[in-house]
C-alpha cells in the first residue's frame, strides 16, 4: 500500500496511528512534496466512480482561493489532473493506493471495511 500524507494534518496522522495499530504495512510520501502521479489520479477517480469533486480538498484554503468550486464542473479530468498533480496541496488526504482500489480521506468505519474486511 502507499499513502500519501499531509504529516501537520490531524486526519493523515490519525489514519497512520490506525494502519500501523492494525499491523498494515504501507509506504508513507508527503503529499506536499510528492503529490500522486497522474496515473494514480486516474486511478483514484476509478476507485470513486468518475467522481472528481471526491479527489479535491474542498476544504482547503487553496482550493478556496482558486475558486474550484465553481471551475470544477466545466473542468476535464484531464485538467483536474494536471492540477491536482502540479499541487498536492488540492489533492484529498490522505490518498491511500492498494492493488485494487484507492481511498481518500480517512473515515475508520470505511477503512476497516475495505482494508480488514475484504469488502
Amino acid at each position: 500500500m502507499k499513502i500519501y500524507v499531509y504529516h501537520k494534518c490531524s486526519t493523515c496522522r490519525r489514519a497512520l496511528g490506525w494502519l500501523d495499530s492494525h499491523g498494515l504495512a504501507y509506504t508513507d510520501l508527503s503529499i506536499k512534496d510528492t503529490p500522486p502521479s497522474l496515473e494514480e489520479l486516474r486511478f483514484m477517480l476509478d476507485s470513486y466512480k468518475g467522481e472528481l469533486r471526491k479527489l479535491f480538498n474542498t476544504s482547503g484554503m487553496l482550493y478556496r482561493e482558486m475558486g474550484l468550486k465553481d471551475r470544477l464542473s466545466d473542468m476535464s479530468a484531464e485538467e483536474a489532473f494536471t492540477l491536482l498533480n502540479s499541487n498536492g496541496m488540492l489533492v484529498k488526504r490522505p490518498f491511500l493506493l492498494t492493488e485494487g482500489f484507492g481511498l481518500v480521506g480517512f473515515r475508520e468505519v470505511i477503512w476497516k471495511k475495505r482494508l480488514l474486511s475484504g469488502g
